[in-house]
C-alpha cells in the first residue's frame, strides 16, 4: 500500500514533521472543540504525507493506520511519536485487515491511499460503516465500480471525498476567483492533463529513492509493485483527475453543468519498453512484455453548456513535470505550462496587444482567502502545501457533518474518464457518452467548492 510522492517529499515530510510538533493538536486546538479521530489504511509513503499533513491540524487524532507493509507501519508510528501522540493501533495481517479498523467505533473519519483497484471496496466498507471516507485518486478504474461508489453514498447517507489535492494549487484557485468574478469572460476551452515522467517510478528495485533497475510487479519495489501492471493491461487515460478536476471546478461540473461524451486517442507504446532496453539491456525478460498503454494518451470532453475540456496523460516518455493547465474565455486566457517557465496571462483591453503578462500581479490580487488564512502552514506539507488543504477541508466536512466540498459525484465523474477513454480507444477513437452520476440533480445543485 506504498505510494511514491511525485516531488520532493522527503524535504516536505521533514517540514511536516517539524510542523506536527509545533502545532499539535493538544497545543493549537481549543478546549472546546470536537476531537475528529481518524484512520489511516495505507501509510505508505502517500499515506505518511497525509498522516503528517493531519497532525497539524487542531484537534485530529489518530488511534489506528492500517497497512500489509510493517515497515510502513512502524515508519508511521514513528512519525506520530515524534510529533508528540501515541501509537496508534494497528492492522498488518492481510489485504482484509483494513475491515477491522473499519468496524471500529471510535473514528469519524478513514482516508485510503492504496493501489487503486482497493479504492472502491475500501471506500464501500467505510461508508457502510456510517464514516467519512478520504480516497486518494483516481477514485475508480470502472464504470461498474464508479457507479458501485455513487449508489453507496446515496444508499447510506455517509460522504466520500475525493483527495485531489491539485484543486487547492494557489494558482488554480486564484484563477478561479478570477473566472467567477467574470474577469476572464465566459469560459470556452479548458486544458489540464498529468504530464510526469515515470519510468523511474514504474520500474524501481528500491535500491534508490526515485528508482533504479527495471523491475515491476513482485520483484518491484513501491508503485512499481501494482501501478506497472495497468500499464500492460490498460490503454487510456489512467490518471485523470489531477489535469481534469480544477478544470471541472472552472465551468462548475455537477452543479449546474455537466460532462456529456468524450473522445480519445492514444499513440504507439514505445516508452517503456525502450526504457526497459536502455537500462536492463534486450535480454531483460521485461524487454519482452508488451504494454498497452500509449505514450501519450488525449481526451477531448464536451460540456453540457458548451464548453470543451482537453486532457492529456503523458507518463512514459523523458520530459519536465507538467500540467499544462489552460483557461480560455471570451476576455482573456491564462497558462500554467510547467513549473520551470512563469505562468502567464492574457486579458484583452488589460494586457499590451499579443502579448503575454506575467500571472504573478494577478496571484496577488486575486489569491484565494485559503491561501491567505492558512498558506504558512499548508507551505510545511507536501506538494507545496496542496496536500494540507485536502486532508484540512476533509477534516472540516466530519467537523460540520457537511458534505465536503468534492464530493462522490466529483469523484465519479473524474475518475470514470479513465474507463471510458479507453472504451473510446479501442472503439477507433468513437465518441463515448459520459453518464449522469447525478440523475439530473446536476440541474439544481450549487456550487459549493473553495467558497
Amino acid at each position: 500500500m506504498t505510494h511514491i510522492p511525485r516531488r520532493t517529499f522527503i524535504k516536505r515530510s521533514a517540514l511536516g514533521v517539524a510542523g506536527a510538533a509545533l502545532w499539535s493538536p493538544r497545543l493549537a486546538g481549543s478546549a472546546a472543540a470536537k476531537k475528529i479521530r481518524l484512520g489511516f489504511i495505507g501509510v505508505g509513503l502517500r499515506g505518511r504525507a497525509h498522516v503528517q499533513s493531519a497532525l497539524m491540524i487542531p484537534d485530529v487524532a489518530i488511534p489506528a493506520i492500517c497497512d500489509i507493509d510493517s515497515d510502513a507501519v512502524e515508519e508511521t508510528q514513528r512519525i506520530l511519536q515524534k510529533a508528540g501522540f501515541p501509537r496508534a493501533e494497528s492492522y498488518t495481517d492481510g489485504v482484509y485487515a483494513f475491515e477491522r479498523l473499519v468496524r471500529r467505533d471510535d473514528l469519524d473519519g478513514i482516508i485510503i491511499s492504496t493501489p487503486w483497484r482497493w479504492h472502491v471496496p475500501m471506500a464501500v466498507a467505510v461508508m457502510k460503516a456510517g464514516k467519512y471516507a478520504g480516497l486518494e485518486v483516481p477514485a475508480s478504474i470502472t464504470v461498474e465500480e464508479t457507479w458501485e461508489l455513487v449508489n453507496v453514498h446515496e444508499s447510506t447517507g455517509s460522504h466520500c471525498m475525493i483527495l485531489e489535492n491539485a484543486c487547492y494549487r494557489r494558482d488554480i484557485l486564484a484563477v478561479l476567483n478570477m473566472v467567477r468574478q467574470g474577469k476572464l469572460g465566459e469560459v470556452i476551452q479548458l486544458e489540464g492533463g498529468y504530464l510526469h515522467d515515470l519510468r523511474h517510478v514504474k520500474f524501481n528495485n528500491g535500491k534508490q529513492p526515485y528508482g533504479g533497475g527495471v523491475e515491476f510487479g513482485e520483484k518491484g519495489f513501491s508503485e512499481a509493485r501494482w501501478r506497472t501492471q495497468h500499464a500492460v493491461e490498460r490503454n487510456g487515460d489512467l490518471y485523470p483527475t489531477h489535469g481534469l478536476g480544477p478544470m471541472a471546478e472552472m465551468v462548475d461540473i455537477n452543479r449546474g453543468n455537466q460532462f456529456d461524451y468524450l473522445v480519445s486517442m492514444a499513440t504507439k507504446s514505445r516508452g517503456l519498453h525502450n526504457y526497459i532496453v536502455d537500462n536492463g539491456g534486450r535480454d531483460h525478460p521485461n524487454a519482452g512484455v508488451d504494454f498497452k498503454l500509449g505514450d501519450v494518451v488525449r481526451t477531448m470532453i464536451k460540456c453540457v453548456n458548451g464548453e470543451t475540456i482537453t486532457i492529456t496523460h503523458d507518463t512514459n516518455l523523458p520530459r519536465p513535470y507538467s500540467l499544462g493547465y489552460a483557461v480560455q474565455g471570451t476576455k482573456g486566457i491564462w497558462r500554467y505550462r510547467n513549473d520551470y517557465e512563469p505562468t502567464e496571462i492574457y486579458i484583452e483591453h488589460a494586457s499590451e496587444d499579443h502579448k503575454w503578462e506575467s500571472f504573478e500581479p494577478y496571484l496577488q490580487q486575486y489569491d484565494h482567502r485559503l491561501w491567505k488564512e492558512h498558506g504558512a502552514m499548508a507551505e510545511q506539507t507536501g506538494h507545496d502545501g496542496i496536500d494540507f488543504f485536502v486532508i484540512k477541508e476533509f477534516v472540516d466536512s466530519i467537523r460540520k457533518q457537511a458534505a465536503p466540498p468534492m464530493d462522490v459525484y466529483d469523484a465519479a465523474a473524474w475518475s470514470v474518464i479513465g474507463p471510458l477513454s479507453e472504451q473510446s480507444i479501442a472503439a477507433g477513437s468513437a465518441p463515448i457518452a459520459i453518464p449522469d452520476f447525478t440523475r439530473g440533480k446536476w440541474k439544481n445543485r450549487k456550487p459549493i467548492f473553495a467558497l
